[in-house]
């Protein structure tokens, strides 16, 4: 098993880490998920989070847009794997789990850090949940 710290993590490297692990076959567990970062302008990325949470349609039925952190990384991890209807891209989303802070199980447990290069303008996912 492997734990991934999401802290200053951009979302998209996180979640084609934690995707091309759990096709692997590793279990992976991301914590932080709410430190985890979005490059990018922030008046921007913020209307393209709302107008996909308006898109519910007239009757309720979905597709539904997560709005919570860690629901957040599970959904981009979810768009790295394949065809997650049926086959290996369902098991591997199986693999992953995702958490706002440490969980007790993980308190001891030692935590990978993907490295990252120089941030521009960004924003952190905890911004944009309600």
């Amino acid at each position: 098993m492997k734990v991934v710290d999401g802290r200053g993590t951009p979302l998209g490297r996180l979640a084609s880490f934690a995707a091309k692990e759990a096709l692997k076959g590793e279990e992976i567990s991301v914590i932080n998920c709410s430190e985890v970062i979005i490059t990018g302008n922030f008046g921007a990325t913020k209307k393209i989070f709302d107008e996909k949470r308006g898109r519910i349609g007239s009757s309720q039925k979905g597709p539904k847009h997560p709005a919570t952190s860690e629901k957040i990384v599970k959904r981009a991890v979810r768009g790295m794997l394949p065809d997650t209807r049926a086959g290996r891209g369902r098991e591997a989303l199986k693999r992953v789990k995702c958490y706002n802070n440490i969980p007790k199980e993980f308190e001891n447990s030692k935590s990978f850090k993907i490295p990252t290069s120089k941030k521009g303008k960004y924003s952190k996912v905890k911004e944009f949940t309600k």
